[in-house]
């Protein structure tokens, strides 16, 4: 099958589906990406229980870019959903619980659907813990015990975590270090996000992301700053601050 791959949008949150900049909306460039005249939009709710106050974001945001031709895929993941996934061309992965959603990913084979259907030309969004479940690995961590890794869809080559600059990016850095070197970590602040195309750039969308790697035993922290900011010292220190 030949592959004919489209970016993928990491968000930390909501707010990027919503905002502007010089009066030009974010979401517009990915409308863009998609040339039929009259697209389709997959919703995936695993990951927050299918509640439907979250999809209503994703319809306003879905409205806001004249995308009409929408829907949430629901955990039963019916004949007539599966049909809907297979012709998507924006999907779009919710927050919630990581290892939730995986679990039903994989029990369903949506799994396999949203991968086939990446590799068709979907364009693949992910929001907080869809946006960790696009990368290498989630931290499970459960209470006292030692943090796992749960291998996930591996479509973004870093272990990606997101809002979680208020505990100093705890829980990516302690995900790489068990990696002992292998991989490095992307942490998505809140308001944040990032966006991986198929060559291999990753670009930082709105605010710097964290960027955490581990050579010999030792952390190594750096910032990748967005193509159109300029982050003044204060605001640097500041987020220097809190990566140490």
């Amino acid at each position: 099958m030949k592959r004919n791959l489209q970016p993928i949008y990491l968000f930390a949150d909501s707010q990027l589906l919503f905002w502007s900049e010089a009066g030009r909306r974010f979401l517009d460039s990915i409308r863009q990406l998609v040339k039929r005249d009259s697209p389709q939009a997959a919703y995936i709710g695993a990951s927050n229980g299918d509640e439907p106050q979250f999809y209503s974001i994703f319809e306003a945001a879905m409205d806001a870019i004249g995308i009409h031709k929408r829907r949430m895929l629901l955990r039963s993941f019916s004949a007539e959903e599966q049909s809907f996934l297979r012709e998507a061309d924006i999907i779009l992965l919710a927050g919630g619980d990581v290892e939730r959603g995986w679990n039903v990913f994989v029990e369903t084979g949506m799994r396999e659907s949203i991968i086939r259907r990446y590799d068709e030309g979907a364009v693949l969004m992910g929001i907080s813990a869809g946006a960790v479940q696009l990368g290498l690995y989630g931290s499970i961590e459960r209470g006292a015990s030692p943090a796992e890794l749960l291998g996930m869809f591996k479509l973004v080559p870093f272990v990606i975590d997101a809002h979680d600059e208020a505990r100093k990016w705890g829980r990516l850095r302690r995900a790489v270090g068990l990696l002992d070197g292998t991989a490095q970590g992307i942490g998505v602040p809140t308001g944040g996000g990032a966006i991986y195309y198929p060559d291999g750039r990753l670009e930082a969308i709105r605010y710097p992301l964290y960027q955490v790697s581990v050579e010999g035993g030792k952390s190594n922290d750096a910032w990748l700053l967005p193509k159109q900011a300029s982050v003044d010292k204060s605001e640097r220190d500041a987020l220097t601050d809190s990566a140490s």
